[in-house]
């Protein structure tokens, strides 16, 4: 019995591994290409303010309240004249111009604020890490319509040693708040010149670069 019972067994488990194997290479781990040019431009989500950002601050017919190329801390906060350790960090420039004018209006009757971003380091939250087999691993200030191709560019491409078309991209997805990942084809996209290996970034996406095995 055991013997004709064991090609059953061998047969169900090659099935279940080819199942597994298909679900494994389904399309919810790849990206749809993007263009190498965009057709249209459009603008990004919201931008939120990040530590080093510098900012300008007009307050209309109140300049001395105001502050000129002003650098977020460290720590996410600014100082102006009357308001002490405002937090700026993760606000956009209108949010944080409201809880500005809100704090003015204790002083002057009726404030109209204005925040203006001279130079972007962006939030981590909006940030593209690259790393591993890479010219020059850093983290780059998102924007709008940027693709894996401007990263690469911004990064000096990939190192002698890089296994280009084993890398991920690591993205967030906030709907089931959890981490997905991505294939990327680099070898195919910077050495071949594969338009359909470009893929379209978003704000927080983590590339990852392995090194080849030989």
């Amino acid at each position: 019995m055991f013997s004709n019972r064991f090609p059953k067994l061998l047969a169900g488990s090659a099935l279940a591994a080819l199942a597994l194997s298909g679900c494994a290479s389904g399309g919810s781990n790849t990206l749809p290409p993007a263009t190498f040019v965009s057709m249209q431009e459009g603008p990004s989500e919201e931008y939120l303010i990040g530590p080093l950002d510098e900012l300008t601050i007009h307050v209309w017919r109140n300049p001395e309240l105001g502050a000129d190329k002003i650098q977020v801390r460290p720590d996410g906060r600014i100082t102006t004249p009357l308001i002490t350790d405002m937090p700026a960090v993760g606000k956009t420039p209108s949010m944080l111009a409201q809880d500005i004018r809100l704090q003015l209006s204790q002083y002057i009757e009726e404030p109209l604020v204005s925040v203006i971003v001279n130079k972007s380091e962006g939030a981590i939250s909006q940030q593209i890490r690259i790393i591993g087999a890479t010219s020059k691993p850093a983290s780059l200030p998102y924007r709008a319509n940027m693709t894996v191709l401007d990263a690469m560019i911004a990064v000096g491409g990939l190192s002698e040693f890089a296994s280009g078309n084993r890398s991920k991209l690591v993205r967030f997805n906030p709907a089931t708040g959890r981490q997905e990942e991505y294939k990327l084809r680099l070898n195919d996209l910077l050495r071949k010149g594969d338009v359909k290996a470009n893929v379209l970034l978003r704000p927080g996406d983590v590339i990852i670069i392995p090194e080849s095995m030989f």
